[in-house]
């Protein structure tokens, strides 16, 4: 295991040192500045906690108005590689994991959306963050820095640091601001191309120099023995087994994909909030139900073909996103839930977390 963690360190090392004439030539932002130090001033969660990750501050290089192509001409993925997804009208794009395990970031624009893909290799977390900030626009980089194993990204406008898991800052001049979140959808590869075949993906065209397909952690994500950083371990399921997590102030509540082999939809309550819950073995999502939608009937009508996932009995039918596509509500939206997927020891290490069914 220390071989293991040793190769892992120097592989992630080597990956933000190499970099491509782009890089070189100042494309990368930021590069070269020491990592801020954590005591340097105020902080809200424990000074002590907060870990140099290693390649320090834009070492790990974030993307900024990346480019894309169309899955015709996307071969660097497997089916079973997962995505990160996100829809705007009619503008629908994905993120790979391949590529965010480098880059760890990535700042986009889709029409009037303005957000940053956050996702944290060590975690398995993604995350979607407005980048409107107190109604400015910034970017976010990845400061070096980790809390919990979790990434600390810095925004370029005022130099703050944020906990992507906590979605709020942890230190600078905007401590205690939270960050709007922006519904993502991950699944794998194969099934995001037969629910989005005309969306587009990012691309290895990044202007850096990386084995893209290839992870800088090896066995990291399915090894539930191998960390690189001291982290809290909650036994109660493998500890790197992808959840999807229902996050409410300090608490937590945890959906397995296991809990969807009988019945594709969860009515569930939860801090006296309605939630639906669906989920198949490529994918969980969850929304919130408030209001007139908390009184209609769901049934799972997903095939795999269409975005559709469930019809109510209005005779709406919602999308993967919750959007309604037709039928009297079209154009409406189920609630937002604050959820992500992520590694289950993840989840506890930052909330009070309650396991569904137990």
């Amino acid at each position: 295991m220390k071989n293991l963690i040793i190769l892992a360190f120097v592989s992630l090392l080597q990956a933000c040192s190499s970099s491509s004439s782009s890089e070189e030539s100042g494309t990368g932002q930021g590069q070269g500045t020491n990592p801020p130090s954590p005591g340097i001033s105020e902080w809200s969660i424990t000074r002590a906690e907060v870990l140099d990750g290693g390649p320090g501050k834009d070492g790990i290089p974030a993307l900024v108005n990346p480019s894309f192509e169309s899955i015709a001409n996307t071969n660097y993925l497997l089916d079973t590689d997962l995505v990160l997804g996100i829809k705007n009208g009619d503008a629908v794009r994905a993120y790979p994991h391949a590529i965010l395990d480098w880059h760890e970031i990535v700042n986009d624009k889709l029409g009037d959306i303005s957000v940053a893909v956050t996702y944290c290799p060590l975690t398995g977390t993604g995350i979607g963050w407005n980048r409107i900030i107190k109604g400015n626009e910034t970017t976010f980089g990845v400061s070096g820095l980790l809390y919990n194993t979790n990434l600390i990204p810095y925004d370029r406008a005022t130099d703050s640091h944020w906990s992507q898991l906590l979605n709020e800052c942890v230190n600078g001049e905007l401590i205690g601001e939270e960050v709007d979140l922006i519904k993502l959808f991950e699944t794998d590869w194969k099934t995001w191309k037969s629910l989005f075949p005309n969306s587009q993906v990012l691309s290895v065209n990044t202007g850096f120099s990386r084995t893209y397909g290839t992870s800088p952690y090896g066995d990291y994500n399915t090894n539930n023995d191998f960390f690189l950083f001291p982290v809290s371990k909650d036994s109660r399921l493998p500890l790197k087994e992808r959840v999807h997590a229902i996050v409410d102030g300090a608490d937590a509540k945890a959906y397995r994909f296991s809990d969807f082999t009988s019945n594709n939809m969860i009515s569930d309550t939860y801090k006296g909030k309605n939630y639906l819950i669906v989920g198949n073995t490529n994918f969980i999502v969850s929304f919130e139900l408030t209001g007139a939608l908390a009184t209609l009937n769901f049934d799972y009508v997903y095939t795999g073909s269409s975005e559709l996932l469930v019809k109510d009995n209005e005779g709406n039918e919602w999308n993967i996103f919750g959007e309604a596509i037709s039928g009297p509500r079209t154009g409406q939206f189920l609630g937002e839930s604050n959820a992500f997927m992520g590694m289950w020891f993840s989840i506890p290490a930052f909330y009070t977390t309650q396991l569904y069914g137990r």
